[in-house]
């Protein structure tokens, strides 16, 4: 293999760590939450400027900050579940009525970052050792990135198939009805649905933070792509959605070998487009759906 092809999967694998942290959270709440919630974005986008202001801006304990970052992430969330969300759910909105809240509040959350943080591009230095593996390099920050994603995806399964909160929450996103005929609060299921997806979501900007520049849109870049990888993997399911993001991830990346770097973003919205049309459901959905 050469350097340059292992270089590129090995980008690929990077790109699918972060795009699985933000697709596994975008799942997480549509599976249970029955909408799509594009906030999701700016969520992650106040992880990393709050850890660029912890770090960099008031000079705190670096390891403290990233706790910080993303304690801010899930408060977020959190406040736009109960804030937005959860009003219109008590008067029955529909999936297409909460899109568009979440759209709002993608908007709100991106007008003040810009606000309090400005236009220009932030950043947030850290010691940064490279190093070489078969030809290809890579970071310290990036062998982070796969670790943290690798470990938190693996949590989330465990979460979901062996503990009483992920049974309540599969309970809930079969059949809300007849979750609450045993005992099931939804509303309580909802909360902690977004305050994971949230954590995943500010993890995910922290590590973003760390490795790239910030910037106020970042956030809408990483929802797409989040949502891409869903639609690619499963909508529906949160282990089609990390599939789908590694397989967005390493696309991208092989395909600059053939095309223009600026071309990225194109390849992306070309894959999405092409599952949305010839296989809406994902290539894990119908799967999930005999599941």
């Amino acid at each position: 293999m050469s350097s340059i092809a292992a270089q590129l999967i090995l980008n690929g694998i990077i790109a699918g760590a972060i795009y699985a942290l933000v697709a596994s959270g975008f799942s997480l709440i549509y599976s249970i939450g029955k909408f799509m919630h594009f906030a999701h974005g700016a969520v992650l986008a106040v992880g990393a400027y709050m850890m660029y202001t912890f770090a960099v801006v008031l000079h705190w304990n670096f390891y403290l900050s990233i706790i910080l970052a993303v304690l801010a992430s899930m408060c977020a969330g959190q406040l736009m579940n109960l804030t937005v969300y959860r009003p219109l759910r008590k008067r029955k909105a529909s999936s297409a009525v909460l899109l568009i809240a979440s759209i709002s509040a993608m908007t709100f959350v991106n007008a003040l970052i810009l606000l309090a943080w400005g236009a220009d591009v932030k950043s947030i230095p850290v010691t940064n050792p490279v190093f070489e593996v078969l030809g290809a390099r890579i970071t310290l920050v990036q062998v982070c990135i796969i670790g943290v994603s690798m470990i938190l995806l693996a949590c989330l399964w465990f979460l979901m198939k062996r503990t009483t909160l992920g049974k309540a929450m599969r309970a809930v996103a079969d059949n809300k009805e007849v979750a609450q005929t045993v005992g099931i609060n939804p509303e309580w299921i909802y909360s902690q649905t977004f305050l994971i997806g949230s954590f995943l979501a500010g993890v995910a900007g922290v590590l973003i933070g760390i490795e790239q520049n910030l910037y106020p849109q970042m956030g809408v870049q990483l929802a797409i792509k989040g949502f891409t990888g869903a639609i690619i993997g499963s909508l529906s399911s949160v282990p089609g959605s990390v599939l789908g993001s590694f397989i967005l991830g390493l696309v991208e990346n092989i395909g600059i070998w053939y095309l223009p770097s600026g071309y990225k973003d194109a390849i992306a919205f070309v894959l999405l487009f092409i599952f949305l049309l010839f296989k809406p459901s994902g290539l894990l959905g119908v799967k999930a759906r005999e599941a």
